[in-house]
């Protein structure tokens, strides 16, 4: 067994049977089980169709009022681990040996799996619309425009089922009043009822996900992720919905966490995966928190489920960040102005989404969001779900109709022509800025290929043909080959990096260097491999390296990371200030990397006459090099936003991001 020894299978396999000794079936019944994508043949190999999961042994009990009370939660810090072991919960997979899976408890109650477990994720597969059917529109700016489509459906008419434009199609009509009543007051969507689904934010939409699931009252509700996303007092409310929810065993609770995330009080079992898709121990939060796991495994079981706490420990020791900053370092000085904002005021009729506030210009009280980005300046917009950041964005890229409108200039320039200057184009503003986010990655071409995807960043559409000079060429290739590893894994030859780490000299290293970029043969895959194929974590990476590739003015990153490895997020943060530059960051020392010394990078990091625009929820998706920071009120509350400036990374200065929050 690839996992382990079979010394962890009979651990695993004692710790389940503990597990069945109920009162009552399990729910859900797993016993020594291998799982895979496709069905595995006579001539597969493990290159060919390798185990997702192997030796899996677990079982959910029933809840007849008599079982002990059981709340899961499945901990690793590889985001597909996490995700497959969940969609193996909800039936999905095949199963090796096909009865090694079983539903005993809902066979007892006459239900099937696929209505009993409800299994809620927010990859951009599932969450490109709300519920799995087209209902955040068909284009990215689809959600500003006045004018409604027949399929711009409410937010009430998607929990009660009513998607389906042929009334017979219609599944809500069995909607529990009370129950829809009780969901939507506990997670604080009463208020958003009306309100067209393409029209709600990241937060709002997994909210309405998780309510959705509810309503139908599964026996078993296996959430992917549920806090990635949320601003910090989003969180702890919706924290505190599980909590209850776990408490009453209706439905049972299995959620997925990264290990940052820390694991809450109120959960009682556990599963530990590591980045190898290896199960490390399962069973209650107390003994794998006591070292109730097989002795070789107790070491990376200590690191995965104390990760947050260690994190937090080390940082008075750490000088330098996990992206090579120092724990005090100034911003750069600002050039000129990219983005500026002259009492941007915002609305939808009487409803008003950003700008509803009064901010002190100039020694006045003047109306409207008033702000500023120039070159040289990394800024994060922060604030509440539905205060506006995405909509503030939308204005910034003009996506937006309103930006047409408003006192805003792009770039020198208003969208409008004025006297003696033209107004400045769509694809002008395509050119100079670099975009990624989960609406991004949404929409994206799935055929592309990885090498097309990075290089549709020189193209007005991500379809049409890019322009492509010669750099733009290397850039490309250098993107390719520092992400080899992480792009394409099941590739079994050392990276053209680990090739040059294992040089004896920097001739040599130059020697290696001047031969493969001569061929580009050790580059082939980047051709083969589709963008569909990927990932969900490479895929985010892709669209992060997309968005930094082609050197724009301003590079926006909004929830980019969100959901990515931890490993595959740091080299990222690594790469987007510093390139090829630096490899590592190692006993507080930001160490260069070969090619730096050999005189062959092509990507340098971020260039001082770049600005950097970031929105994340999450303080480990925070760059390093962001200094700036604005944050919006709760919506409806007239507060003007609050700004402040970062004495160096937010990873050493902790304290920081209770400031930024108001706490």
């Amino acid at each position: 067994m690839r996992w382990g020894s079979c010394g962890v299978a009979r651990r695993s396999l004692n710790a389940t049977a503990r597990l069945y000794h109920s009162t009552t079936a399990p729910v859900i019944k797993i016993e020594n089980a291998a799982f895979y994508r496709k069905y595995p043949g006579v001539n597969d190999s493990p290159s060919t169709n390798p185990p997702l999961l192997e030796g899996v042994n677990f079982a959910l009990l029933g809840n007849d009022g008599r079982d002990p009370l059981q709340s899961w939660v499945v901990i690793s810090p590889s985001s597909v681990a996490r995700t497959i072991f969940l969609q193996i919960l909800a039936g999905q997979h095949i199963c090796i040996p096909p009865t090694a899976r079983s539903y005993p408890y809902l066979s007892t109650i006459s239900q099937s799996p696929q209505h009993a477990i409800k299994y809620v994720g927010f990859d951009a597969e599932r969450g490109s619309s709300v519920g799995g059917t087209s209902v955040r529109g068909a284009y990215l700016s689809a959600r500003y425009e006045s004018r409604r489509e027949e399929t711009d459906f409410c937010v009430q008419d998607y929990l009660t089922g009513h998607t389906e434009l042929n009334a017979l199609e219609r599944d809500g009509l069995g909607v529990d009043s009370h129950m829809f009543d009780k969901v939507t007051r506990q997670l604080n969507l009463r208020s958003l009822l009306q309100m067209p689904v393409a029209n709600l934010s990241n937060g709002q939409t997994r909210r309405a996900r998780i309510a959705k699931a509810l309503i139908a009252k599964p026996e078993v509700l296996l959430l992917d992720g549920p806090f990635m996303g949320l601003d910090p007092n989003t969180l702890r409310t919706m924290a505190e919905v599980l909590r209850q929810i776990a408490e009453r065993q209706q439905p049972r609770l299995v959620m997925s966490l990264r290990p940052e995330d820390g694991v809450p009080e109120w959960v009682s079992h556990m599963v530990v995966i590591d980045e190898h898709m290896r199960v490390l121990g399962q069973g209650t939060k107390q003994g794998l928190l006591g070292g109730d796991v097989e002795a070789s495994d107790k070491v990376e079981v200590h690191r995965i489920l104390n990760a947050g706490e260690n994190a937090h420990g080390a940082a008075a020791q750490v000088q330098v960040s996990r992206d090579g900053f120092e724990r005090s370092s100034p911003p750069l000085p600002p050039g000129e102005a990219l983005v500026e904002m002259r009492g941007v005021r915002l609305a939808y009729g009487d409803k008003v989404v950003l700008g509803d506030w009064k901010q002190s210009v100039a020694g006045g009280d003047k109306p409207g969001l008033w702000w500023s980005l120039h070159r040289g300046q990394r800024c994060a917009i922060l604030g509440p779900n539905g205060s506006g950041k995405t909509t503030m964005l939308s204005l910034i890229t003009s996506d937006h109709p309103q930006t047409y409108s408003l006192p805003i200039k792009l770039f020198g320039r208003s969208r409008l022509p004025g006297p003696g200057q033209p107004g400045i184009s769509l694809f002008d503003i395509q050119r100079r800025m670099g975009h990624s986010s989960p609406e991004v990655h949404a929409f994206f071409p799935k055929g592309l290929t990885i090498r097309r995807t990075l290089e549709s960043a020189w193209a007005d559409a991500p379809l049409a043909k890019p322009k492509l000079n010669d750099h733009a060429k290397q850039r490309v290739d250098a993107c390719l080959r520092w992400f080899a590893r992480e792009l394409e894994p099941a590739q079994s030859e050392p990276t053209f990096a680990q090739r040059l780490e294992t040089t004896t000299s920097d001739e040599a290293a130059r020697e290696l260097h001047a031969h493969l970029m001569g061929s580009n043969t050790d580059l082939d895959w980047a051709s083969k491999l589709t963008f569909r194929e990927a990932k969900f974590s490479n895929q985010r990476l892709l669209l992060f390296l997309r968005a930094l590739v082609s050197q724009p003015d301003l590079v926006i990153l909004d929830e980019a990371l969100s959901g990515i490895d931890e490993a595959i997020r740091d080299k990222a943060l690594l790469f987007l200030s510093h390139g090829e530059k630096v490899s590592k960051v190692v006993d507080n020392i930001a160490q260069s990397s070969i090619l730096a010394r050999i005189g062959g990078t092509v990507v340098h990091g971020l260039s001082p006459q770049q600005a950097l625009l970031v929105i994340s929820h999450s303080k480990e998706d925070v760059p390093g090099c962001i200094r700036e920071w604005l944050c919006l009120p709760e919506p409806g509350e007239g507060r003007e936003p609050r700004t402040g400036v970062l004495p160096g990374p937010l990873e050493l200065n902790p304290g920081a991001w209770g400031e930024i929050w108001g706490r």
